[in-house]
């Protein structure tokens, strides 16, 4: 029996916020096999009428994902939208230089967006500040979102697409901070471009909404004075600031990388406090919101993909075989996206499909579930409603790189609508379980309807085509209410949901 316990109290009037349903949102990016061979691949036999495939849309709709950024990344910094639309036939095949390879553009604006009604998504377009400006920016808005009666809007007409795509949210470049991106920009020039393409696209089409590039992570050198220089700007055009980060088990070191959803939950708080530092130098009443729309676990790959041969289409790069620790990881991240509800208002995993992503697929072959789909499901689908702030006491670890870490990491969710509450929480103990009390009395008469549990002897475990279950979630935690209080032995390294109704 474990000696550990944590508490936790939860109210319904402790809350965070109303949970944006786009905090659940993924990526995907003309990049490795994302597109080709994820996504899209004629000839397979799950594929419909469009060349998509049926069994990764299955897997999507699992997730329930609510918005997909879309086509980069890196990718769209040298990505004319042009040569993506009109006859397929007729599209050029161009040198994508952001990742060394070949796009053939059969797959552009349209059928993208047609793929993603299949799988009831949004799109988060984002727009070429890099090689790219204002007039292009303005035309992709026009030929997206414009009904009728002008040449963008007449062109997509003409290209078999009658109803506008109606795209609500935009971005404007992609981590223009960094020097590896093409036409990368110090925070003055990007944020006078973001700021003058921002106004174009609004007066084209006043119902978007914007996103302009923070950093690209927290350690950039630039950090903050990015963000400062380039919200200075933007302030009054855009409405959310993105963040981007991602993280790795490169010394093999789990208690210190099972901590990295504090150093995630700091740079929320930091970039939280940069936009109100704005809002006040501005005197401005608009508060600044995130967009999370860049974070994983990115590691695994790394090696392999300095060997791909350039100038390839559609090569598996970036295809991360994830573990059941990274799971832990991707759950705790989630946990920390949620407490932050009130200003994080879209995330996206990246990516989707092949790419540093919950769902790998064959060429000709199978699809699955890696251990990071689990997690990122029960959010996506559990998690919806009003983000609670609960009171937790837990025991602590320290680690290499971290002091303080509590063992337990956790949140709540509560829907009024629908009268279920749902607990989200990773022990993080590497020896034994850890006993959870939630005081829940001011939630009289709801019970334990299940408690998930995804657990492992084995750390390194990974699910593979050859292997697709080996690490899945089971229903036999042993979570119960006695006198309005949740009690429950949580194993150790294990992520938990705890669901309750009336």
């Amino acid at each position: 029996m474990s000696t550990k316990q944590a508490k936790m109290i939860l109210e319904k009037d402790f809350r965070i916020g109303e949970i944006d349903k786009r905090i659940y949102g993924s990526f995907i990016e003309h990049l490795g096999r994302a597109v080709y061979g994820g996504i899209y691949e004629p000839g397979h036999p799950a594929a419909d009428e469009n060349g998509f495939r049926r069994d990764v849309i299955d897997l999507i709709n699992e997730i329930g994902v609510p918005i997909i950024r879309y086509p980069g990344g890196n990718f769209v910094s040298g990505y004319n939208w042009e040569d993506g639309i009109g006859p397929v036939g007729q599209r050029p095949k161009r040198l994508d230089l952001a990742w060394r390879t070949v796009e053939p553009n059969v797959i552009g604006t349209n059928e993208f967006m047609a793929w993603a009604k299949s799988v009831q998504a949004e799109v988060n377009m984002a727009v070429n500040l890099g090689t790219r400006g204002i007039d292009d920016a303005r035309n992709l808005v026009e030929y997206c979102n414009h009904p009728s009666g002008s040449y963008w809007s007449d062109l997509r007409i003409s290209h078999g697409v009658r109803e506008p795509h109606a795209i609500k949210t935009w971005c404007l470049g992609n981590e223009m901070d960094g020097p590896w991106q093409i036409g990368h920009k110090t925070a003055d020039e990007y944020g006078r471009l973001a700021q003058e393409a921002a106004k174009v696209m609004k007066w084209v089409d006043p119902a978007i909404e914007l996103v302009a590039c923070g950093s690209s992570g927290r350690g950039m050198a630039t950090y903050a004075d990015w963000e400062a220089t380039v919200l200075d700007h933007t302030y009054h055009h855009v409405e959310l600031l993105s963040l981007h980060t991602y993280y790795g088990n490169r010394t093999d070191d789990i208690r210190s990388y099972l901590a990295k959803s504090l150093d995630m939950d700091a740079f929320i708080g930091e970039v939280i406090a940069i936009c109100d530092y704005v809002k006040a130098k501005k005197r401005s009443k608009k508060t600044m919101y995130l967009s999370f729309d860049e974070w994983n676990v990115w590691y695994h790959s790394h090696e392999a993909d300095k060997k791909l041969e350039p100038w390839t289409v559609a090569p598996p790069q970036l295809e991360d075989v994830y573990t059941f620790e990274d799971a832990l990881l991707v759950g705790s991240m989630l946990i920390t996206l949620l407490r932050h509800a009130d200003r994080v208002k879209i995330a996206c995993m990246a990516q989707l499909v092949n790419v540093i992503a919950p769902i790998m697929t064959e060429n000709g072959g199978a699809a699955w579930r890696q251990t990071i789909f689990y997690p990122y499901m029960h959010a996506s689908v559990y998690g919806r409603g009003i983000a609670l702030n609960p009171i937790i006491y837990s025991p602590k670890y320290d680690s290499k790189e971290y002091t303080d870490v509590p063992y337990l990491e956790a949140t709540a969710v509560y829907s009024e609508e629908e009268e279920t509450l749902t607990i989200f929480a990773v022990n993080k103990d590497t020896e034994e379980g850890l006993l959870l009390e939630a005081d829940i009395r001011g939630f009289a008469g709801y019970r334990v309807v299940e408690h998930l549990v995804l657990e492992n002897p084995d750390v390194k475990a990974a699910n593979t085509a050859a292997a697709p279950d080996r690490v899945v979630p089971h229903n036999r935690g042993n979570a119960g209410v006695k006198d309005g209080y949740v009690q429950a032995l949580l194993p150790k390294l294990s992520w938990n949901v705890i669901r309750l109704s009336q």
